[in-house]
């Protein structure tokens, strides 16, 4: 699903289409994550106001640019349960908001229908959703409704907790930096500079775990070069490295996903104790982008 949004998953366009479906089976929409992701995510990462992954429920402090509450010093113990409503939110109101959100924000102008109609399809597709994964088990089931229900309920909790641990310790981290925009939306510096500057990786070693996630632990890859199928990650990550330290950019990974987990913890910990990041971690820190006045080419 997520490599056929990026239009990456085939050559082919109709199969990216019906492949982007696999979303509806969680309760999402396609025109949403596409929106949110591919172009919010992906051109503003981990930029406070722009960057929808790090802008969640108030109770959550994922930016150093974020007003800090006390009940955030709690936020590594109660983040968890908060990730895990991912999938809930999407079938439930947040993709509502986020249509009128992204129609103010006139994100929605590729798109060949109105938002009025956008609306309409959101819903029939929700009401859809909830006959064929709720109501017809309750129909249908010889077992109680509340254990239909409370199986329903638990596959969207697991799928909400490994989707969003999944993509939050590739940028809620240590060594990942937290850029402020200019007046116009505008980012200083070179796009790729930036997505290293921002993304994390972890377990790049384990196959297993790769094919589990979708390459999704190749997050510096996919973020540079989201129109290659996550199947290649593994094979261009070395020349992803090399370049980018010999143009002084850093190259962040982790060796097991528990690491990612672990520190992605401690950063839970910090925002929640610190107004801003360390001082070895100045968002002003500046990064060579050139060399020999020649701009970084990735291949």
């Amino acid at each position: 699903m997520h490599d056929a949004n990026h239009s990456s998953y085939s050559k082919n366009s109709t199969i990216n289409k019906l492949m982007s479906g696999i979303i509806y089976l969680v309760g999402g929409n396609p025109i949403n994550w596409q929106t949110q992701h591919n172009v919010l995510h992906h051109t503003y990462t981990n930029v406070e106001g722009l960057d929808q992954d790090i802008s969640s429920v108030s109770i959550l402090r994922f930016s150093p640019h974020q007003k800090r509450k006390k009940i955030h010093k709690f936020q590594f113990l109660y983040a968890w349960a908060f990730y895990s409503l991912l999938t809930v939110s999407w079938m439930t109101a947040k993709e509502y908001v986020q249509l009128y959100d992204f129609d103010k924000k006139n994100l929605l102008k590729s798109q060949s229908k109105s938002l009025k109609r956008l609306l309409f399809d959101l819903t029939i597709a929700k009401i859809a959703y909830f006959i064929v994964f709720l109501v017809l088990p309750l129909v249908l089931s010889n077992t109680s409704s509340l254990f239909v229900f409370f199986s329903f309920m638990s596959m969207h909790f697991v799928a909400g907790l490994f989707l969003t641990s999944i993509f939050q310790t590739a940028h809620v981290m240590p060594d990942n930096e937290y850029p402020l925009p200019t007046d116009e939306n505008k980012l200083d510096g070179n796009l790729l500079a930036h997505q290293l500057i921002t993304t994390s990786n972890y377990a790049q070693q384990s196959k297993s775990f790769s094919w589990f996630v979708g390459g999704l632990n190749y997050q510096v890859e996919h973020h540079l070069f989201p129109n290659i199928c996550h199947v290649h990650y593994r094979k261009i990550s070395p020349i992803v490295k090399e370049v980018a330290l010999e143009y002084n950019l850093p190259y962040y990974t982790r060796k097991t996903f528990l690491k990612a987990i672990n520190d992605h913890i401690k950063m839970l910990k910090y925002f929640g104790k610190y107004d801003d990041l360390p001082v070895s971690k100045s968002l002003m820190k500046p990064f060579d982008i050139t060399k020999n006045n020649e701009e970084p080419v990735l291949v």
